[in-house]
């Protein structure tokens, strides 16, 4: 039987024992176009035992089966020949105990018919934008940075990550560097478990303190105020409902299909 795995690892970056960087490079060589912000499938063969009652004759008709997933891409579309994802072990998973144990050149498949309606086609231009994320919730707003820095899309731009521990913390030196380049561009991460001698400078707290009026116009020079400001949810449901709920509360309106609102999310599960 034909084999459907149809894409190679072709890098990965180990950020701590628990958090990884897969570039993943489809058999066809290009990347179909999507939009910053959307997810893609992947898989592996699921290897596990058949059902020990299942009879020998529905065994031999049984296809190769799948453990397939949802990630959202972190990558930027102009990276046409791979796509990167940002994945963090769930050691009970079905999936990504299986992805940690792929090296360089280990086969995968892909679906990279992008999907999902999390990006920043429906966001007014010129706005403030406030994307708040939690662990692996950074990857879409990665995309979007990596496309879209430089054309105007935004007045001024904050990423917020809340991580338990520094290492925790995903592409921190390249957003630094966009930090160092573009004074528009605030980047706040923020810990919550790091120990207090570990020589963390930076920020200890959950996400949703830093985003009351006087903290959020503490550490980013701004008021959070629903005529400029856009707010972006990715992550933890816990803090998108925890979030959502405050800024409704201070005059945000959620974006639906029948209301056009500042608040937009996605929930990683």
């Amino acid at each position: 039987m034909e084999s459907p795995l149809n894409a190679t690892l072709v890098e990965r970056i180990d950020q701590n024992p628990e958090l990884a960087v897969f570039r993943i490079r489809p058999d066809s060589g290009e990347i179909r176009p999507f939009e910053p912000g959307q997810y893609a499938m992947l898989a592996l063969i699921n290897d596990e035992p058949l059902p020990a009652n299942l009879p020998p004759a529905a065994a031999a008709r049984t296809k190769v089966r799948l453990i397939k997933r949802a990630y959202s891409i972190a990558s930027a579309p102009k990276a046409r020949d791979h796509m990167e994802f940002l994945i963090v072990l769930v050691k009970e998973g079905r999936l990504t105990p299986k992805l940690w144990q792929l090296k360089v050149g280990d086969r995968i498949l892909l679906e990279d018919q992008a999907k999902g309606e999390f990006t920043l086609n429906h966001v007014p231009r010129g706005k403030n934008i406030v994307m708040v994320s939690t662990g692996t919730g950074l990857a879409p707003f990665m995309s979007m940075l990596r496309q879209y820095h430089g054309q105007g899309l935004w007045n001024k731009l904050v990423i917020i990550n809340g991580c338990r521990y520094v290492a925790d913390f995903g592409y921190p030196d390249e957003l630094k560097d966009y930090v160092r380049r573009d004074p528009n561009l605030t980047y706040l991460p923020l810990a919550t478990r790091e120990p207090v001698d570990s020589g963390w400078n930076g920020v200890r707290s959950r996400v949703n303190p830093i985003l009351e009026a006087d903290e959020f116009k503490k550490h980013v020079g701004f008021p959070l105020d629903p005529e400029n400001c856009v707010v972006m949810l990715c992550g933890n449901p816990d803090m998108i409902d925890g979030v959502q709920k405050s800024l409704e509360g201070r005059g945000f309106v959620t974006n639906t299909k029948e209301t056009k609102g500042n608040i937009y999310f996605e929930r990683y599960w």
